[in-house]
């Protein structure tokens, strides 16, 4: 599994180089809208998760890719789990709040995640059991105990619009009850951040597997927990996430008392 997280890490490293030199020059008029003009993609994004692709297709025999441009062919027993660039819009803005995320997953198990921010060089890393690390050294989740004392982070999704009362109605508790909210535009560094302790919890609703496999992981291996919105363990393939330190159960409520 170390030599797994070595390769996974190295490739997260060499994608993230690929996209920083890209965003020097980059090409507006090769941009795409995928299911509206709010969800976009890039070349930058493509050409990433070809390169990851590429680098993973001979560490696993028979593994599978689960990727969000879809690169790669069929799924397996143990899947490779990628978003080339995760936060794409802040990313074609130059807004510097974007990463490369890379999981390994069995079943709906994390194996191991990489997330590597490509701006500050941070790498995030963990392999199950293993603990999780931050440029070599050990990282754990907050101290906090209560909301009142946490900074919560969120997101919007690109779809399923008919969930905003729901979710205007979560964020005005939290508002009111925390130190504050953020919605940075990047899953994979928000569960970055709750490993590392910057951030208390991450919720949100709509996010895909590329989105949170390794974030997750990171999480959990930090002393965090993760769970669905029922508080179940569907969240990796399900329709909403609740991560965070030990505030993690009071979010999970205040989320579930809303979420209708």
């Amino acid at each position: 599994m170390q030599k797994l997280l070595n390769t996974a890490l190295d490739t997260a490293k060499e994608a993230g180089e690929f996209i920083r030199n890209e965003r020097r020059n980059f090409d507006w008029s090769r941009v795409e809208q995928k299911q509206n003009f709010t969800d976009l993609v890039s070349y930058v994004d493509k050409e990433a998760e070809r390169l990851i692709v590429e680098r993973l297709r001979g560490a696993i025999e028979d593994a599978g890719f689960i990727t969000e441009e879809g690169t790669g062919s069929g799924t397996g027993e143990v899947n490779w789990v990628i978003d080339p660039l995760d936060g794409t819009t802040n990313f074609l803005h130059n807004l510097p709040l974007y990463c490369t995320s890379i999981a390994l997953v069995q079943g709906n198990k994390e194996l191991l995640g990489v997330v590597y921010e490509i701006n500050t060089d941070e790498a995030f890393y963990a392999a199950q059991g293993g603990g999780a690390f931050l440029n070599d050294s050990p990282i754990m989740v907050s101290k906090a105990k209560s909301l009142r004392e946490s900074l919560i982070a969120t997101g919007f999704p690109y779809v399923a619009f008919e969930k905003t009362p729901q979710y205007l109605e979560i964020f005005n508790h939290l508002m009111r009850n925390t130190h504050g909210l953020r919605r940075l535009g990047s899953a994979a560094l928000d569960l970055a951040y709750v490993a590392a302790g910057r951030l208390e919890g991450f919720y949100e609703f709509a996010l895909k597997p590329w989105d949170m496999a390794a974030g997750t992981l990171l999480v959990k291996e930090a002393g965090g927990r993760v769970t669905d919105f029922n508080g179940g363990d569907n969240y990796i393939f399900g329709d909403g996430m609740v991560s965070g330190c030990a505030i993690q159960q009071e979010l999970l409520e205040t989320v579930q008392r809303f979420w209708k």
